[in-house]
This record gives structure tokens, C-alpha cells and sequence, in this order.
């Protein structure tokens, strides 16, 4: 028998290649709400972390529902293309494009998560996160990446290649706002206004969630762009840009983390590893606008400038805004985010990038802030207003895992069923991993991280 010859095009060929490309991204990204999971987890108390995973899981299942059913149609809409709700098109035409948005979107959703941890009831957060994939996120994909406002209006494009501000400096921003709304966890604050240290119970589920998005980036970064693109001479491999990306996106998440190591060092004397950590991120979110063209000595700056800027606008929010942002959200989205976005112009690989280009960043940065704080800041003071924004002071000082889902992450730690259970004679354990205040020696002062209790010390 002949065979039978295949006839398929090379445009058919590469429009394959990136139709699976944008699905395994996609699945890369999804995999960093694991990174969030840990990170999250190992920055709260021990008593907290049930909720914490809880949330990172509800944020995906509610929020990728939103951003299917309205969220997706509103960003449509906004752009001016009318509200194309995505199941009324050809599954071959929008399925992997609307996937690897809802990846996106639900990226921004849960950095909220971590700024509100502690404190914040389910369902207010469950509230806040449908009304984010819903229409607060996607008017901010409506204005910038599906419209052409600023192009229309101010003659240049907004740079936002991967979601540096559109994501992460929107999430980064509405924690912010969120927290605020909300005050601070109880006894972070005393009655004179210094800071009391309230550490996370796991340093290494901090670091391991640190690594899982750093993996996951290269999704973020180098995934939104294509293998293959269109040109005059047909199909041409998309390598250059690709390999900057890859690049760039390297060299800044190295340089985040050496920039906050030093300024931690230069600060404390000692290079404190959570901000090293968090200083890695930092680095990734500040070049994620700029990837595809910043140039390779504009990475590092940004990088270590990202970095850098993290424990010193860290202490800002705790000391002087007195804003309780548990898991650091907003210096590592936030103004990380907006630091990289505005450093466009000054750091194309073509040189300058001129001064339309410095107040198209500009103007696009003052619209995501303004909308997200107050969309946001309206969100959280309606719940707050009803009553429903925040938990009661038993059950946050009992703990959330107990209050808002009846489970206890480390039971070993509790009462358990049997009220009389001590740690030797010294005193009934506590949900937290730490012992009964008053127990009968100095052992009563441990924390769930095996340390003592700080006053007032360096987070």
C-alpha cells in the first residue's frame, strides 16, 4: 500500500507548536500556586496555616470560575471589542488564549491572600477574590493589554510585556489597600507604636515556595512569548526574543536577591534569609514588564534595585504607614512591580526610549493604582462595614484553622482530646506550637519557630 503523505502547511506546523506551548506555560504557572502555598504557609503561625492553604486553594477554584463566566467578557468589553463571553466562540480559537489569562489573573488574586493573612474571615476573602477575576483585574487587562488607549491617546504603548504592573504591582497594590482596611493582626502594634515580631512558623516552607515560583516565572516571562511568529518570509522562530527573556529574566531574579541580602546586611548586620527569599521574587517581578527589552546591564540594575528597595519600603509600611502586610506582599509585587514598569525608558536595549515613552509608563501606572485601590478599598470597606471583613479577637487569638475550618495543621501541638495533655509538667500546648502564657518556667515566651519572643526587633 502507498503511503499516505500529510499535507500540512508550515504556518499549521508552528500554529501547533505554540498552541502547546501556551498550554504547558499555562500549566507552569498553575504549578505556582503551589510556590504561593508554601510561602504563604511558612510566613503565618502554625495555627493559621490550614486557612492560609485553604485560601491559596479557593482563590484558584472561585476565581478561575469569575474570570470564565464575567471576568474574561468584561476585559473584552472594556477593550473595546464588546463582552465576548468565551464559551459562544470555536474552542480551537480562544481555549488556550482564555486558559493562559485566567492563569494570569488568578496570579494577581492571590497575592491578596498573603497580606490579609491572620485576620481576614473566608468568606470576605472568598468575596474579595470573585469580585477581583470578575471585573477588577480584567478592567485593568481591558485598558492596557486588550485596548489600545494608551497608544491612541498618548502615541506610545504601555510596556507591560509579562505583567510586572498588570499582575503583580495590581496584586501588590490591593493587599495593600486590603491590609489597611483591615489593621493590623492583634499585638503586632504596641500602645506607643513600636512593631512587635511576629514571626512565620516555617522558614523552610517559605524558601521552597520561594524556589517553586521562581520555577514557575519562566512560565510567566518567557512563556508569553511565542516560538514562532509571522513575517514577511512566512514562519520565523522567535529565538531572539526568547533568549533575551530567558536572559534578562536570570540575571534580575539573581540580582534581587543579592540586592536585599545587602541592604538586610547593611541594616542589621546580618543577612537576614527571609528577605533574601522574598528579595529573589522582588528581582522577578521588577524585570516581568520589561524582559523582551530591557538590556542585559538594565536586568541587573533592575534587579538589584528591586532587591534592594524591599527591606527598606518593608520598614516604611510596618513602622511608618503601620500597614500589618504579613507575607511582604506589597514590596515584593507592589512597588517592586512599579519600580520595573517605570524603569523601562531608562533601561531599552536600544538606548533611551524617549519621553513619551516615560509618561505612557507613568499615566499607566497612576491608572492600575487608582482603580485597584479604590475598587479595592470599596470591597473590603463594605465587608468591614457589615461586619463581615475581619474575625472576632477569640478566634483570631485561638487561631484560624480551628475557628474558620475545625482542623489543626500540627494537632500534636493542641490540647487534643485530652484536656490535661502537658509538655512535661510545664504547661498545656497551644495551637501556635508554642506553650500556655503563665505555664510555670521561662519556656512560656517560645515561639512556633523554636525562638523566644522579640520586642520590637527587625522582621
Amino acid at each position: 500500500m502507498d503511503p499516505i503523505l500529510l499535507q500540512v502547511g508550515v504556518s499549521e506546523v508552528a500554529s501547533a507548536v505554540n498552541f502547546t506551548w501556551i498550554l504547558v506555560v499555562s500549566f507552569l504557572i498553575f504549578f505556582m500556586h503551589a510556590g504561593f502555598a508554601m510561602l504563604e504557609a511558612g510566613q503565618v503561625r502554625s495555627k493559621n496555616v490550614a486557612n492560609q492553604l485553604t485560601k491559596n486553594l479557593l482563590t484558584w477554584s472561585v476565581g478561575v470560575m469569575a474570570f470564565f463566566l464575567i471576568g474574561a467578557g468584561v476585559s473584552s468589553f472594556v477593550g473595546g471589542s464588546g463582552f465576548a463571553w468565551t464559551a459562544g466562540a470555536d474552542p480551537s480559537s480562544w481555549a488556550s488564549s482564555w486558559l493562559y489569562g485566567a492563569v494570569f489573573a488568578m496570579t494577581a488574586a492571590t497575592i491578596v491572600s498573603g497580606a490579609v493573612a491572620g485576620r481576614a474571615k473566608l468568606r470576605a476573602y472568598v468575596t474579595y477574590t470573585f469580585l477581583l477575576a470578575a471585573i477588577i483585574y480584567p478592567v485593568v487587562t481591558g485598558i492596557t493589554w486588550s485596548g489600545a488607549y494608551f497608544s491612541q491617546y498618548l502615541g506610545t504603548t504601555f510596556q507591560d510585556f509579562a505583567g510586572g504592573m498588570i499582575v503583580h504591582g495590581m496584586g501588590g497594590i490591593a493587599g495593600l489597600t486590603a491590609a489597611y482596611v483591615l489593621g493590623p493582626r492583634i499585638d503586632r502594634y504596641n500602645s506607643d507604636g513600636s512593631v512587635n515580631v511576629i514571626p512565620g512558623h516555617s522558614l523552610t516552607f517559605a524558601v521552597l515556595g520561594t524556589l517553586i515560583l521562581a520555577f514557575g516565572w519562566y512560565g510567566f516571562n518567557v512563556g508569553t512569548a511565542a516560538i514562532f511568529t509571522s513575517g514577511d518570509s512566512g514562519m520565523l522562530f522567535n529565538g531572539a526574543v526568547l533568549g533575551r527573556v530567558a536572559l534578562t529574566t536570570t540575571l534580575a531574579m539573581a540580582m534581587g536577591a543579592i540586592g536585599a541580602g545587602a541592604v538586610a546586611l547593611a541594616k542589621t548586620g546580618k543577612v537576614d534569609t527571609l528577605y533574601v527569599a522574598n528579595g529573589l521574587l522582588a528581582g522577578l517581578v521588577g524585570i516581568t514588564a520589561i524582559p523582551n527589552v530591557a538590556s542585559w546591564w538594565g536586568a541587573i540594575v533592575v534587579g538589584a534595585l528591586a532587591g534592594a528597595q524591599l527591606p527598606i519600603v518593608f520598614g516604611f509600611v510596618e513602622k511608618t504607614l503601620k500597614i500589618d502586610d504579613v507575607c511582604a506582599v506589597f514590596p515584593v509585587h507592589g512597588s517592586a512591580g512599579v519600580l520595573g514598569t517605570l524603569a523601562y525608558p531608562f533601561v531599552a536595549a536600544g538606548g533611551f526610549a524617549g519621553v513619551n515613552a516615560v509618561i505612557t509608563q507613568v499615566a499607566g501606572v497612576l491608572a492600575i493604582t487608582v482603580w485597584t485601590v479604590l475598587a479595592t478599598g470599596l470591597v473590603f470597606g463594605v465587608l468591614k462595614a457589615l461586619g463581615q471583613a475581619r474575625v472576632s479577637e477569640s478566634h483570631e487569638r485561638e487561631g484560624l484553622d480551628i475557628a474558620e475550618h475545625g482542623v489543626e495543621t500540627y494537632p500534636e501541638f493542641s490540647l487534643g482530646d485530652d484536656a490535661t495533655m502537658t509538655d512535661g509538667g510545664t504547661g498545656p500546648y497551644k495551637t501556635d506550637g508554642g506553650v500556655v502564657s503563665g505555664a510555670s518556667d521561662s519556656s512560656s515566651d517560645l515561639q512556633s519557630d523554636g525562638g523566644r519572643e522579640i520586642e520590637g526587633g527587625e522582621n
